[in-house]
């Protein structure tokens, strides 16, 4: 397949222009965003993709989870489309490029196309996934889950946000519940443009990476049960302290990741004590540990490691302990070929690039179930994201914009 010439660029400042157009859509407190899936600032955003896609000459699909499709068509209508997405929601207290480079990124290719009537073989979509955050209706990822039939419809259409508000229910509300089928497309290739969202591109002075793997995660929820008491009055000695019993358990999930490094990591980010009191010495504590691999046996060994080494401790201070698997997913490998179209188009670009395991979740995680996946991903700056303060410079959008372009365009096949 004729790959594009060297020479080709998306417009950089357009999508500059563009990100930042969207950033007024649900404004955070602090410079950030606060975008939230199937809020009205949701429909918002979603009504302006729209009206962009359409003046940018596509069609607009959308299925029953509220995912949206704008397609440009190809010159042979029994190929199938290239695809190209991410999301548009955030987090409450998210960034303004999280999950938008990458579909705002796909529309500066169907721009850039229209702009040098450049046609395509395949057709090319630009996809806006549900709920890729996962904040408001958990779990992450969970209207590409659908598409990818790792969850069933119902069940999604059931989850419940913090408020007892239901997904189907708010899908409708906000006016984007489509018709179609979730997950009746065909795709030739998936294509996802991110932010790395972690350090090490910036702290390598690259400016790609080419992503060969997502890592696997395993969430773990752990129940400490020792005995409430008086922290003034209860000797040292006769003290069932579930508190201290967790914290001996953190160090453990430490020491077990870096065990594995450099690849592996562990922490507990959900932690609640109870009866969380100044005076009191807890008498439970229930967190939840989240190891990372990009191997399925190590993750398996980390889980194996904590349970008999949390279960030692407990045993040593006469503390109970109860382990519940609340989450998880296996690694992600991700498309050989589609990968090498992304190396390739670095390369031909000019552009600085290494290979990189995405410590995060992405919809191309799911896709790539059912599809041949690869992701790009630009460095932001201290790898801060899932923060109002997420930072990246219009060069790195634009790098990664024109990789992303290139192993599109190159995978969908130029008509001469």
């Amino acid at each position: 397949m004729a790959a594009p010439a060297e020479n080709l660029r998306i417009n950089g400042e357009r999508l500059w222009d563009s990100l930042m157009e969207m950033a007024k859509i649900g404004p955070g407190v602090a410079g950030g965003n606060n975008r939230q899936t199937l809020t009205d600032a949701d429909a918002e955003g979603r009504a302006l993709f729209r009206k962009w896609c359409e003046a940018a000459g596509c069609s607009m699909g959308v299925d029953q989870m509220g995912n949206m499709f704008a397609r440009r068509e190809g010159t042979d209508p029994e190929a199938l489309p290239v695809y190209v997405g991410s999301h548009l929601d955030t987090q409450p207290t998210g960034g303004k490029y999280d999950g938008v480079l990458g579909v705002l990124g796909g529309l500066e290719i169907i721009r850039t196309l229209n702009d040098l009537d450049i046609r395509t073989r395949h057709p090319i979509v630009v996809v806006n996934w549900t709920n890729e955050e996962g904040t408001r209706f958990a779990p992450a990822m969970l209207a590409s889950g659908v598409f990818a039939g790792v969850h069933e419809q119902d069940w999604a259409y059931a989850r419940e946000d913090a408020e007892g508000r239901k997904f189907g229910e708010e899908l409708e509300r906000i006016g984007w519940k489509g018709d179609e089928e979730v997950g009746a497309r065909k795709m030739h290739a998936f294509f996802e443009l991110h932010i790395e969202q972690g350090p090490i591109l910036e702290a390598e002075g690259r400016d790609i990476g080419v992503v060969t793997h997502g890592q696997g995660l395993s969430w773990t929820q752990v129940t400490v049960t020792g005995k409430d008491a008086h922290t003034g009055s209860t000797p040292m000695p006769m003290r069932r302290n579930a508190g201290l019993g967790m914290a001996r358990m953190l160090e453990l999930v430490d020491e077990i990741a870096l065990s594995h490094a450099p690849h592996a990591v562990g922490a507990a980010g959900h932690i609640d004590v109870y009866p969380n009191s100044r005076n009191v010495i807890p008498g439970r504590v229930v967190f939840t540990v989240d190891f990372r691999s990009p191997e399925k046996e190590v993750i398996e060994d980390m889980e194996s490691r904590f349970r008999a080494g949390a279960e030692e401790i407990a045993a040593g201070m006469g503390l109970g302990v109860a382990f519940e698997k609340v989450g998880g997913f296996d690694p992600v490998k991700f498309d050989e070929g589609c990968v090498a179209a992304v190396r390739r188009a670095a390369e031909r670009l000019g552009y600085s690039h290494m290979d990189i395991i995405s410590g995060a979740g992405h919809d191309a995680c799911w896709i790539n179930r059912v599809a041949p996946t690869a992701m790009v991903m630009c460095p932001c700056v201290d790898g801060l994201s899932h923060n109002e303060a997420e930072e990246i410079s219009p060069e790195w959008a634009a790098a990664g914009a024109d990789v992303l372009f290139h192993a599109v365009v190159e995978t969908a096949e130029i008509v001469e």
